[in-house]
């Protein structure tokens, strides 16, 4: 089955300058219920060009962009056929009700006007606005324009949803919804969703797999699901005494460890090792635990090191910790 997205040796070029400059990776399977991918990464890493290379508005310099095996340059019939959009920006004509655009989106996406009337209505009730439907676009609050934009993305059934900035500017409770959208267009719907975001929760929380670009290069893709599966916990540990064969201790563990200097370890523990089997390994060496801190891996960690605004621990494929609610010990005592 060919991948969702599919890049080979990618680079787009706008005037004179080189926005993507060789991007190649394979993300998501077709064919295997809806998936989430998440595109992030900072201003100017060139996400929007990408996305705009993929809906053709863009011809690649060398290289390719494919979507379910078709080329977005030399097949973007076959391309849009498949794909739903929703831009950051507002694309409204705001004297028309939401019914009437989604019905003109609806047969511009090839569905006949009956069933596309119909499906405005069905789908205006499935994002929130079954009883603001007959209401101008142009009066809408920006949560509601935010549901507008995703209902014409999704209104034709399409394989793959682009999703721009989906919750930019909601509010927690229309914020919320949004996501639980998401969730449903995957899981209910069985559409593939590729969002792209500045809110790393709402990529953690709802993607399968993440890719990151910096200055129009791929600095890092990784498996949500995996990282999730392999549940590691990150541990600052400080120690007072002869620390000489303690990193070979860890290993009998199955754990990884970095000496930092002056009694202080980085700690990579698996799923399976209980933090107090650190303590058992200390007493065992006649070592006082100073400081213990331990955490789960995020998504924001992931980021920021991918990005390089954190240093990678040697020897880890993961980035450090952060602080984010930690469980701490200081002089043996909680």
């Amino acid at each position: 089955m060919a991948p969702v997205l599919e890049l080979d040796n990618l680079r787009v070029q706008l005037g004179r300058r080189e926005i993507l400059k060789g991007l190649s990776c394979r993300l998501g399977v077709s064919g295997e219920g809806g998936r989430a991918i998440g595109l992030l990464g900072p201003n100017g890493a060139g996400k929007s060009t990408l996305i705009q290379t993929m809906l053709g508005f863009h011809a690649p310099l060398a290289g390719s962009v494919k979507l379910f095996g078709f080329d977005c340059h030399r097949q973007p019939k076959e391309v849009r056929a498949r794909l739903g959009y929703m831009p950051e920006n507002d694309s409204f004509i705001a004297n028309l009700t939401a019914v009437t655009f989604l019905r003109m989106m609806g047969e511009l996406s090839g569905m006949p006007r009956g069933a596309a009337l119909e499906k405005a209505h069905e789908t205006l009730f499935h994002v929130g606005l079954g009883e603001a439907r007959y209401r101008k676009l142009g009066t809408y609050s920006l949560g509601m324009k935010q549901m507008a934009k995703l209902a014409q993305a999704i209104i034709h059934g399409p394989e793959l949803v682009i999703l721009d900035e989906p919750t930019n500017g909601l509010d927690p409770a229309a914020r919320q919804r949004m996501l639980t959208l998401i969730h449903e267009i995957k899981a209910t719907h069985k559409m593939h969703v590729l969002l792209c975001s500045h809110l790393l929760h709402d990529v953690e929380e709802t993607c399968d797999e993440v890719l990151i670009l910096k200055d129009g290069k791929i600095v890092h893709h990784a498996n949500l699901e995996e990282e999730r599966r392999s549940n590691r916990r990150f541990v600052e540990l400080e120690l007072a005494g002869a620390t000489t064969g303690f990193a070979a201790a860890l290993g009998t563990l199955g754990a990884a460890g970095v000496d930092e200097g002056e009694g202080r370890w980085r700690i990579v523990l698996p799923a399976d090792v209980e933090i107090g089997a650190l303590w058992r390994l200390a007493a065992e060496r006649h070592l006082q635990v100073r400081k213990l801190t331990y955490r789960r891996d995020t998504l924001e960690e992931i980021f920021l090191k991918a990005v390089g605004h954190i240093r990678a621990t040697p020897g880890d494929a993961s980035p450090p910790p952060l602080p984010a609610a930690p469980v701490e010990v200081t002089h043996g005592r909680l």
